[in-house]
């Protein structure tokens, strides 16, 4: 187990690994810039309901797509993500920090992996799901079972949990653990802490969102509610304010993008 460990901290600390996991967190924070962009379109009514730009991650990656270039950009995004994900799942697997800090490396890797597979498949040609879809397949079969509408509510109330812990990853700016800031000026660290405070929050806020509507769909066997995050964004806009918490929403996604690049900068290694 201890020559396993050692030979992946050579492979994850080597120069061309660390390279290309760091191109990935700056792909994550491209693709979340992406979807600020998309939910300000939503708050201000300019984007329509079908296929290519919904406001979701996939979303994102099927407008990265529709440009010239963006088969190339697409296979950077996958691979860079790709990389990323080993990285932090031998993170989650090996790292000796707090349970919580590992248990966010591994809901890392899960999600990095999700959009590099994502990535890799629109760049290839191949047409892609939105999340949506897939969630509503999902939700939709458990609510047909009689014992399906507890399962529902229970997964709801973690995305909730998720969303909370994710904002508060940001307000007690937990996401420092991972960052060697010692390395950077005063007024970059500075910065790197707020944008981080304020993108975790903004995250938190629009995956809290999203378990609510899954709760809505059970109580209400209405799987349409539970569309994620494309449809927690439309249901924001339609609510009094909505434009206001979306713009606000989208100033916070952007915070996180930009955070990124903290990120991918002084992520230790």
């Amino acid at each position: 187990m201890n020559r396993s460990r050692t030979v992946g901290r050579e492979v994850t600390r080597h120069a061309l690994f660390q390279a290309a996991a760091r191109v990935g967190l700056v792909a994550y924070g491209v693709v979340h810039l992406l979807v600020a962009w998309l939910a300000l379109q939503v708050a201000y009514g300019d984007l329509d309901g079908g296929g290519v730009g919904k406001a979701d991650k996939t979303g994102a990656l099927q407008s990265l797509s529709a440009n010239p270039g963006g088969d190339v950009v697409l296979w950077l995004v996958a691979v860079g993500l790709g990389v990323t994900t080993l990285w932090q799942l031998f993170e989650a697997l090996t790292g000796e920090r707090r349970a919580w800090s590992r248990a966010v490396n591994l809901g890392e890797a899960v999600l990095f992996g999700y959009l590099s597979f994502t990535a890799g498949k629109l760049a290839a040609g191949s047409p892609s799901s939105s999340t949506d879809r897939a969630q509503l397949g999902l939700i939709g079969s458990l609510l047909r079972e009689s014992w399906g509408k507890p399962v529902v509510v229970a997964i709801g109330v973690a995305i909730v949990v998720a969303g909370v812990f994710v904002a508060r990853h940001g307000l007690v700016h937990d996401f420092t653990e991972e960052l060697d800031l010692h390395r950077a000026g005063p007024t970059a660290r500075r910065t790197a802490v707020r944008l981080g405070q304020a993108g975790y929050v903004a995250l938190g806020a629009v995956y809290g969102i999203a378990g609510v509507l899954v709760v809505v769909a059970a109580v209400r066997n209405d799987p349409a509610k539970a569309t994620g995050l494309d449809v927690a964004l439309r249901t924001l806009a339609a609510q009094p304010y909505g434009t206001v918490v979306l713009t606000a929403i989208a100033v916070g996604l952007t915070a996180f993008a930009v955070f990124t690049l903290f990120d991918a900068r002084y992520r230790r290694r």
